[in-house]
């Protein structure tokens, strides 16, 4: 039976742009963008989850804002409960610690990249809300 792993993501807002994190080539899913964010600890919750993952991947501090979508996805190495909310950021740069690369992008950008397929509805959510901003 496969593990479950609950994780958040932070879909980082800056006027118009998005952040979008490339996953490292030794990791899984290695090349693969993202919305930057990690697992959720035991006693945390979502958010708690996500503003210490962003402090310790990218070294900035963000305001968590409401859920873009909660999705469920089996891979080969466990099923991901993939939840995401829209951030600003509050103090800092986003630095690559964990990434090998990031990009600001429009939302309708977004699907130019190869991303997680955790990830994919989360996209879908955005070009939706975001289609009438620009």
């Amino acid at each position: 039976m496969k593990k479950n792993i609950h994780v958040v993501g932070a879909v980082i807002t800056d006027n118009d742009k998005i952040l979008c994190a490339q996953r490292g080539t030794e990791k899984a899913l290695p090349g693969l963008w993202e919305f930057p964010g990690g697992k959720i600890e035991q006693n945390e919750s979502p958010q708690q989850a996500l503003q210490r993952e962003i402090q310790e991947e990218m070294h900035c501090e963000i305001e968590i804002g409401e859920q873009v979508e909660h999705t469920v996805y089996e891979y080969d190495f466990g099923i991901v409960h993939l939840t995401t909310f829209y951030c600003t950021l509050l103090k800092g740069e986003p630095v690559l610690t964990e990434h090998i690369a990031i990009k600001w992008l429009k939302s309708d950008e977004l699907e130019h990249l190869q991303w997680a397929p955790a990830d994919i509805p989360a996209i879908e959510k955005i070009a939706q809300t975001f289609v009438n901003q620009k």
